[in-house]
């Protein structure tokens, strides 16, 4: 057991001592992907981060004991412009679903080579869409938002805390403004929880008219339906703070009549590539799928534990320069260490105590590879260096699926193939997507002698 759980909360900018609201059901949110492009490397960095941290709390309190929710964003405008760029063929509605289908399924095969485990929940925006329209109702009952030209928007002016998180003032954010306000608001920063959609964009009924929920009101919502009113940790980018946390916390508190939306605030820095900001002009933008799959980046390809390493030798709030040269010196230390063994044992203190240190990865990688070297001239160490290397996610360790977990995964498959002998392949998807998330994947083969479609199923965790 690690000595004392300590975070770096933005919210008050310092490390503090973790106590969970619940030690039987710690929670955690963290904001996942908008699917209508590949995950690029600098979206790694929070799965990758925030992933260390689950491992971490799970061993403190205990697998069943933690709960981790990460989100897909399936609404967005940008999804929209490519879902009628790549199938235009389409009504949109079916052209949205392939490309959020598509993107989401890439992204959970990408992060599972990164060597993440899934979350215990991962809710789409679209199942959520009645969530927030309650959320929103409620805001505008307490005057805290306000109807205007089509729009919902929360009014900043109402919450006297509003900036707590960025420390922004409310004044000093419309002085600097640049550009001119809509005539509409009320205030420069008022923000949009609820927009009209046109006929050719997705959009669901509403008090206010058809249309479709703002990017921040969704976290809102599905942090409370899966987590509570107040939970324990939210995590994400240094770039999310605002205006899309800051945004949050102020719809959650000022809906739920709460303080706080979640205890502790914690965000990983930037990362660059090569010493520059990623951008697709300047051919330093890659996704994780490039760097797994095609030799783009440094003339090869790269394993995802060296991926993985790379980004824990730098200290999540720290920003980090993703190069050629720090792979290739995270693939010369995973060479040096020992395979096999089990992980049977206790991971190492010095591992957890640099862990329970506002994750210093960097320490615990240093702690590691001495561990490694130990274990190199005595095999009795072998056990504690690989319990350790799990904590961090550097070795894949094969699950154990239970006779019941077994026979349930059976009957999901049995009924996914019913599913695509009636053409329903909507819910077909469904099954193969809700079993990849929590690490199942499905392989389809045919019969040769029958040609009758045939389904296997292994543990890619």
């Amino acid at each position: 057991m690690a000595e004392g759980l300590k975070l770096y909360n933005t919210l008050t900018r310092s490390k503090v001592d973790f106590t969970p609201i619940d030690p039987k059901n710690v929670r955690m949110y963290v904001c996942g992907p908008t699917v209508y492009d590949f995950a690029h490397i600098g979206n790694a960095r929070p799965v990758i981060v925030f992933d260390v941290l689950y491992r971490l709390l799970r061993h403190i309190y205990g697998e069943n004991h933690v709960t981790y929710a990460r989100n897909i964003t399936d609404v967005d405008d940008k999804i929209n412009a490519r879902a009628l760029r790549d199938f235009p063929e389409l009504p949109l509605n079916e052209a949205i679903a392939k490309v959020t289908q598509k993107t989401a399924d890439q992204f959970n095969a990408d992060v599972a080579a990164l060597g993440n485990l899934p979350p215990t929940i991962e809710p789409r925006a679209t199942d959520n869409i009645q969530q927030m329209i309650d959320i929103i109702k409620t805001l505008i009952a307490k005057g805290h938002a306000y109807v205007a030209e089509g729009e919902v928007l929360f009014d900043t002016r109402s919450m006297a805390a509003y900036g707590q998180l960025s420390k922004r003032n409310l004044d000093e954010q419309q002085a600097g403004a640049r550009i001119a306000v809509e005539a509409h608001k009320k205030h420069p920063g008022d923000f949009v929880l609820w927009k009209l959609s046109s006929h050719n964009e997705p959009g669901w009924e509403s008090p206010w008219g058809r249309g479709r929920p703002g990017w921040h009101i969704e976290c809102s919502a599905m942090s409370k339906r899966y987590l509570g009113e107040v939970f324990d940790i939210h995590g994400g980018g240094l770039d999310l703070i605002f205006p899309h946390h800051e945004n949050e916390i102020a719809q959650s508190c000022c809906a739920n009549d709460t303080s706080v939306m979640a205890n502790v605030w914690m965000h990983n820095g930037f990362v660059q590539v090569e010493g520059r900001k990623m951008s697709k002009s300047d051919g330093n933008f890659f996704t994780i799928n490039e760097l797994l799959d095609t030799e783009n980046f440094g003339g090869r390809k790269w394993p995802g534990e060296v991926l993985r390493l790379a980004m824990l030798m730098t200290h999540y709030r720290e920003p980090i320069d993703f190069s050629v040269k720090r792979l290739e010196e995270a693939e010369r230390l995973i060479a040096k260490w020992p395979t096999g063994g089990t992980d049977d044992a206790a991971p190492d203190q010095t591992v957890l105590d640099a862990l329970a240190d506002d994750l210093n990865t960097v320490a615990a990688v240093q702690a590691l590879h001495a561990l490694a070297s130990a274990a190199n001239s005595d095999p009795s160490k072998l056990p504690a260096f690989v319990a350790s290397a799990a904590l961090l996610g550097l070795t894949q360790k094969k699950a154990d699926v239970s006779d019941d977990l077994s026979a349930a995964i059976d009957a999901l498959v049995e009924m996914r193939l019913e599913m695509l002998k009636t053409k329903n392949f909507a819910e077909a998807d469904k099954i193969r997507n809700d079993l990849l998330a929590k690490g199942i994947q499905l392989k389809d083969s045919k019969n040769k002698d029958t040609g009758e479609r045939l389904t296997t199923w292994e543990v890619k965790r």
